[in-house]
């Protein structure tokens, strides 16, 4: 009978400190214990990205709120080591730990074959660690799904912006994210 291996993330970020992962092709992320490959992104996907990188960065202010975009996000707690597509944190150096639940502001996904694990799997993780907004930018249908009010079992709250509307996030109400222009012109 064989066993998976559940790993900390004291244990995996040891393995990385070593270079247990180097060379690998695949990006990985530690969720629940478990090594889990991430899909290779996009053009679309990466655009995305690009696009909410510029659109946070235009709308915080760096004495308050850092962005970080495809960085760690230490969830110990939960055994997890994930790579959020784009986070907001609190302003500060990272230099001794990667952010953790208590340091989020907003976590942005961008999903297109991951959608189901962004949906389940990491909201679910996401509302245990408490991390107060969670948004996932669905590519297929072109929609912001907006995750808030984390319990233990999960979010409380969802709605979802589709074209012609906008997201605004709980920590900046003045930023107004226009879904129209996040998904490009019809």
């Amino acid at each position: 009978m064989s066993t998976a291996l559940k790993l900390s993330v004291a244990e995996y970020n040891d393995m990385v400190a070593k270079g247990a992962f180097d060379g690998l092709a695949k990006k990985i992320e530690l969720i629940h214990g478990e090594v889990q490959a991430m899909n290779p992104a996009g053009p679309v996907h990466d655009d995305l990205i690009e696009y909410l990188t510029d659109w946070s960065k235009e709308n915080t202010d760096r004495r308050q709120i850092r962005v970080r975009v495809q960085l760690g996000l230490s969830l110990p707690e939960l055994d997890s080591r994930l790579e959020p597509d784009v986070l907001w944190v609190k302003a500060r150096r990272y230099l001794d730990r990667h952010p953790q639940a208590n340091d989020v502001l907003l976590l942005i996904e961008v999903s297109g074959s991951s959608l189901k694990l962004d949906r389940d799997q990491k909201a679910e993780l996401y509302a245990k660690a408490a991390i107060v907004e969670y948004w996932i930018v669905n590519m297929a249908d072109e929609v912001v799904h907006i995750y808030r009010d984390p319990d233990h079992s999960g979010y409380r709250t969802l709605n979802t912006v589709a074209r012609g509307g906008s997201a605004t996030p709980l920590i900046q109400p003045a930023a107004s994210l226009n879904v129209s222009d996040l998904f490009g012109q019809e």
